[in-house]
């Protein structure tokens, strides 16, 4: 029943993290082949700077909260629950850390499309490169939840 469990989250926790690949990879093959939106901002000095320093405070704030918010629930949360409640919580924050860095992702790929400025590429590569800290698997799983692996 446990390994079933932990083999059912380690799943979702893959697919979530395919499609956190998946939504900037989209968005920008929608930018490459259908230009219409393309540059609209890009002569639009004020705008374009506001939507770059957006980009900038939500990369600042969300990639270091995104990954040390997660260590700290972990420590302080996850850690003191029994196991069928730890399960659901670990995949609960982990769904939030990589939302976060999606969201991050995703609106500095479209402030890049929409000004032209790599300012926004470049924050939404500091995202997709945080999101490396954050690959899933069943080792690292039972790692950080203190599972032992059974031996069956």
């Amino acid at each position: 029943m446990m390994e079933e469990q932990i083999q059912k989250i380690t799943h979702k926790l893959k697919i979530e993290y395919i499609l956190f690949w998946g939504l900037p990879l989209i968005v920008i093959l929608i930018g490459e082949f259908y230009s219409e939106w393309v540059g609209l901002y890009a002569d639009d000095i004020r705008t374009a700077y506001l939507m770059e320093t957006t980009g900038i405070l939500l990369a600042a704030c969300c990639v270091p909260l995104s990954l040390k918010l997660f260590s700290w629930v972990l420590t302080k949360k996850i850690d003191l629950a029994y196991f069928p409640k730890a399960l659901n919580l670990y995949f609960c924050w982990s769904s939030v850390r990589i939302l976060l860095l999606e969201v991050v992702a995703l609106t500095n790929i479209l402030i890049y499309y929409l000004t032209l400025s790599n300012t926004g590429l470049l924050c939404a590569l500091i995202s997709l490169t945080a999101s490396l800290f954050c690959i899933p698997g069943e080792k690292r799983l039972r790692k950080e939840l203190h599972i032992d692996q059974r031996n069956d």
